[in-house]
């Protein structure tokens, strides 16, 4: 590797016994580890935060089965890339295809390799930040096993800055001691490319036989805001903890969480696109208004951008933070899949069904329905699930003034159905 090439790419592992941090994936007993050993990969979604080893793990298992080996961005690349892959694969006894951020590839992109998936003419590594369950489409989900890989823990993150000292051609001959080790995990976050830009960083700074202090690290960093990284290095966690403080109720931690992400440039629609899950996720019929704010805030800020868009998004965000919370809603739609996924596809009950022929009138289809608005209070009893389903109780308002007025009026209505 060239002495001009980052630490990272001239540290990367060249066989599985050098990687780090994953042992329940490539350890002794791990998991791909297993399968590499048997001959048998199948295709697979690498799913982590950043710098945690990825793209380093699917080169290494292209290799160690000797396969030919491609790699594609899902930021640049389209369909046109992948077919191109995809026809030459065909001339060899298969290929192994790594999508990094696989989650950007929009649905037709993503489809575009599932029949070579089918049939085997590519094995697919897919790498994404963000949970495949949403990101990735469910076709080609159940085609790939899907591997976590985790934050690299302090243990491994010390084993990378020890070996880039001793190992790597251009730092071990500055002869450098690391005294403190506190400041280099905390700026990188777990992310193992990140410290070890660091540790490069700190290093060409220092002089031979130099010892490296906390004191040292910050003061060549400057600011850990600095090493935000808006494509990806460490919005995965700090949007989690901004999630968090909203829905903890704490306006203070939510703002500073906005900042980091302000300073770092995160995309704004990234920020109140998040939001607006939070509120109807988080705060739900509690406040209705959440989601009405949560919205104008979406459109306001993709109209204005930066640096405006920064007091439209502290305002919503403080709103919110400060909302009564109910997570009814979600708890509800959860409560109906599963019931779904137990119960199956009930018949929908004939008085409730649509009947457009004078056939289906004759076999019932809406007899015996009654139009709520032509009784009083706009209401009356009737059964709206599916027989066996009935008084099954999905939706249980929240313990907040608005949905305990809305649990009083339910209470009333349906006192003799659901036990509200």
């Amino acid at each position: 590797m060239l002495a001009s090439s980052p630490l990272a790419e001239r540290m990367r592992p060249r066989t599985l016994d050098e990687y780090v941090g994953q042992p329940h994936l490539t350890g002794e007993k791990g998991v791909i580890r297993k399968m590499l050993d048997a001959g048998n990969v199948p295709s697979m979604i690498l799913w982590g935060p950043p710098g945690v080893g990825k793209t380093t793990l699917a080169q290494l298992i292209a290799e160690k089965i000797g396969l030919p080996f491609y790699t594609l961005s899902a930021i640049s690349a389209g369909v046109k890339e992948v077919r191109e892959i995809i026809e030459r694969a065909k001339y060899n006894t298969k290929t192994l295809l790594f999508i990094d951020e696989i989650h950007r590839f929009n649905k037709s992109q993503q489809d575009a390799l599932l029949g070579a998936v089918e049939k085997g003419i590519i094995t697919l590594v897919g790498a994404t930040t963000e949970n495949p369950s949403f990101e990735v489409v469910s076709a080609l989900l159940s085609r790939s096993q899907v591997y976590v890989l985790n934050p690299l823990d302090v243990n491994a993150l010390r084993l990378l800055v020890d070996k880039s000292l001793k190992e790597d051609e251009v730092l071990k001959k500055k002869n450098l001691l690391v005294k403190e080790y506190e400041a280099l995990f905390s700026l990188s976050g777990g992310d193992g490319r990140k410290l070890l830009n660091l540790v490069e960083l700190v290093a060409n700074s220092l002089e031979e036989g130099k010892e490296i202090t906390d004191d040292l690290v910050k003061e060549i960093a400057q600011r850990n805001v600095a090493l935000y990284d808006k494509n990806g290095e460490q919005h995965y966690d700090i949007i989690s903890a901004f999630i968090k403080s909203i829905r903890g109720s704490d306006p203070n931690a939510a703002l500073y969480w906005l900042a980091r992400m302000i300073e770092g440039g995160e995309d704004v629609s990234f920020i109140a696109r998040r939001l607006l899950i939070l509120a109807s996720e988080d705060i739900g019929n509690a406040n209705p208004n959440a989601l009405l704010i949560a919205t104008s805030c979406f459109q306001a800020v993709n109209m204005i951008g930066y640096p405006e868009s920064e007091i439209i998004l502290a305002q919503a965000v403080t709103y919110l933070a400060a909302s009564a919370k109910s997570n009814a809603s979600y708890v509800g739609i959860k409560n109906a899949k599963k019931l779904v996924q137990d119960a199956g596809y009930q018949p929908v009950p004939l008085h409730l069904r649509n009947s457009p022929t004078s056939l289906m009138k004759k076999q019932g289809y809406g007899k015996g329905y009654q139009y709520s608005h032509d009784f009083e209070g706009n209401f009356v009893n009737q059964e709206f699930l599916p027989e066996k389903l009935s008084g099954t109780l999905l939706y249980d308002p929240g313990n907040n003034a608005r949905e305990n007025e809305m649990r009083q009026r339910l209470k009333q209505l349906w006192k003799e159905k659901y036990r509200y």
